[in-house]
């Protein structure tokens, strides 16, 4: 049998892992642990989102075939959270495969240093 193994975090490199920081904060209210100009995190006490400083970083482009990982997140009114979310820094690139004549399965985003995360709704 394999031992499981029990995921602690995600690591973000990013050019401003602070500004980085207090954008997940404000989307998912998780606590600001650790803030500084070369590494900051967020944590629900359980799964942390860390963010470490490579100020060379350039965004991939979406859609794209060099994208490596996206995250998800559930919340329970997808296109007033892609407001928000805009609002604090996030951008809407125009190719949204989750969005069919059947309606919003999921939007994707970017946040403020290009990394690329999908909203999802509560239930689907």
């Amino acid at each position: 049998m394999t031992t499981k193994a029990k995921l602690l975090a995600v690591s973000l490199d990013c050019p401003e892992p602070k500004t980085l920081a207090e954008f997940y904060h404000a989307i998912t209210g998780w606590e600001i642990t650790y803030a500084e100009d070369e590494y900051a995190a967020v944590s629900d006490g359980t799964t942390n989102i860390y963010f470490g400083r490579i100020a060379e970083r350039e965004p991939v482009t979406w859609p794209s075939p060099n994208k490596q990982f996206h995250l998800d997140f559930r919340v329970p009114d997808v296109e007033r959270a892609v407001e928000e979310y805009v609002a604090l820094g996030a951008t809407r690139p125009e190719f949204q495969p989750g969005i069919t004549e059947e309606g919003v399965r999921w939007i994707v985003l970017q946040d403020p240093a290009g990394h690329a995360f999908c909203v999802c709704p509560e239930s689907s």
